[in-house]
């Protein structure tokens, strides 16, 4: 009897190594997009991560509507996946909102690289849509989940460079982001003289030098 018990958990492993997930899979529990709930990306989830390969090669071939679905899935999903950073990255430009904002959103849940923060920067930054520039900063404030504690470095300088910005948007949401990173502010006011304003930014150019060198 143990050798017959011992002899299925043998089979059992080698079923588990050998499966595979595909794409016809991956359609029936995301068909229709409108209908993918919670419960849907917990059965996703569980698939493992050979998911999010085929949601992007899914993606590639989809109307702008449904990337957009496609990219909250992702979100949802939270694995990361060098294809499905490819294709959300060549909707980094689009003028659809909708879809603008779900690729805003869903590359840092997908990917653990810094490029991704530069983009996301800039977008805060430099976007002549002041939506795109807010949700930007949501995106560097709460979706960078992959990324190490040095990594991280990188992040919060960028938001620290979107204290000086001439823009009080950018100035606004860019200490909010740090804030909710780090719970401080340093005392630094969007609405602050330029004195008061520099001696903050000073204030968190330094905490940042400590930071790193503690790391």
């Amino acid at each position: 009897m143990r050798r017959a018990i011992l002899g299925v958990v043998v089979l059992l492993t080698l079923v588990s190594a050998t499966s595979t997930v595909t794409e016809n899979q991956v359609r029936g529990l995301i068909t229709p997009l409108a209908g993918v709930d919670q419960a849907g990306i917990g059965k996703l989830k569980a698939m493992g991560p050979e998911v999010l390969p085929h949601l992007a090669r899914i993606y590639s071939k989809s109307s702008e509507n449904d990337r957009a679905v496609l990219a909250w899935i992702m979100y949802s999903i939270g694995q990361k996946s060098p294809e499905a950073r490819a294709v959300l990255l060549k909707d980094i430009e689009t003028q659809n909102p909708k879809l603008r904002l779900q690729v805003q959103w869903a590359l840092g849940r997908v990917s653990d690289d810094t490029e991704v923060v530069d983009i996301l920067a800039k977008i805060m930054m430099s976007d002549e849509n002041p939506t795109f520039r807010d949700k930007a900063a949501c995106a560097l404030a709460y979706d960078q989940i992959h990324l190490t504690e040095k990594q991280k470095v990188k992040l919060y300088g960028k938001l620290i460079d979107g204290l000086s910005d001439s823009k009080r948007q950018v100035r606004m949401i860019a200490i909010k982001a740090l804030e909710i990173h780090t719970g401080q502010t340093k005392g630094f006011d969007p609405n602050g003289t330029d004195d008061d304003r520099g001696n903050s930014i000073t204030r968190w150019k330094l905490w940042l030098d400590t930071y790193e060198k503690n790391l």
